[in-house]
């Protein structure tokens, strides 16, 4: 969906089903370095007292491009079998959706094609990519498929299009509006941002949008007792409320 929740396109991802894998036989670690909120804040900060702008693009079916180096098997997918050797397995050459290191292996794949082409990668931050050419600069910071860019040339930011997308597909590419929650609007001298799509999202999917907002929700002197008549609670539907309140406490805006 765009920055006004209308959907624009729809996704088909391969994914892999399973819940065998084991540490240290087929994958040693899944960290993945991921951008800081902290980060994309200075970097917009950063883009609006130098008066540049800001770009987005995404990268199509990304834990696909990843190489994985670990012997991982899967079973033969449904309505792709074949049906002379149903016993047969298939070998894995790169990640799918599910993987425990399918995040991993996409960094080290983009990170890798990245310096090749002559970017640094921060000292600091590990998912910030930077390149000089003269007295010009580029930046790019990631965040998993999402990549913001700026650069004091856009010469530079359509050079970094054209390489990546001899390397992967991209799409979604122009001024950026919408990132990790955060709708953005550039101007001429300011940048303005809000999360009001982010939070109406969030009221919408638990269905909370037509509720009647009150200044206190809970009593301060309520007391709690096990309701033994009630209806018991969904605990995947709380901690599915509580992830996005979190992050939604963690990256307001102050």
């Amino acid at each position: 969906m765009d920055e006004h929740g209308v959907i624009t396109r729809n996704k088909a991802r391969l994914v892999a089903k399973g819940y065998n894998q084991e540490e240290g036989i087929d994958y040693d670690e899944t960290y993945a370095p991921m951008a800081r909120l902290e980060a994309v804040r200075l970097l917009l900060a950063f883009s609006c007292i130098k008066g540049f702008k800001l770009f987005q693009m995404d990268v199509k079916s990304t834990f696909l491009n990843g190489y994985i180096n670990e012997e991982v098997f899967v079973s033969q997918a449904p309505g792709f079998e074949d049906h002379q050797h149903p016993e047969y397995v298939f070998k894995l050459k790169k990640a799918l959706y599910g993987l425990k290191q399918a995040p991993r292996q996409w960094y080290e794949r983009l990170s890798v094609f990245l310096t090749s082409q002559g970017y640094d990668i921060g000292t600091y931050d590990n998912t910030l990519f930077t390149k000089r050419k003269g007295e010009d600069i580029i930046l790019v910071q990631v965040y998993v498929d999402d990549i913001i860019f700026e650069s004091t040339n856009e010469e530079l930011c359509e050079t970094f299009v054209e390489i990546m997308k001899s390397e992967f597909e991209i799409s979604m590419m122009g001024v950026l509006n919408y990132f990790l929650g955060l709708q953005v609007k550039q101007l001429k001298d300011d940048i303005f941002l809000n999360q009001a799509k982010y939070c109406k999202d969030l009221l919408r999917k638990f269905e909370m949008d037509k509720c009647k907002s009150i200044s206190t929700p809970f009593s301060t002197s309520c007391h709690l007792d096990h309701d033994m008549v009630g209806n018991p609670v969904d605990e995947t539907k709380y901690r599915g409320l509580i992830r996005p309140l979190l992050y939604l406490t963690a990256s307001r805006l102050t």
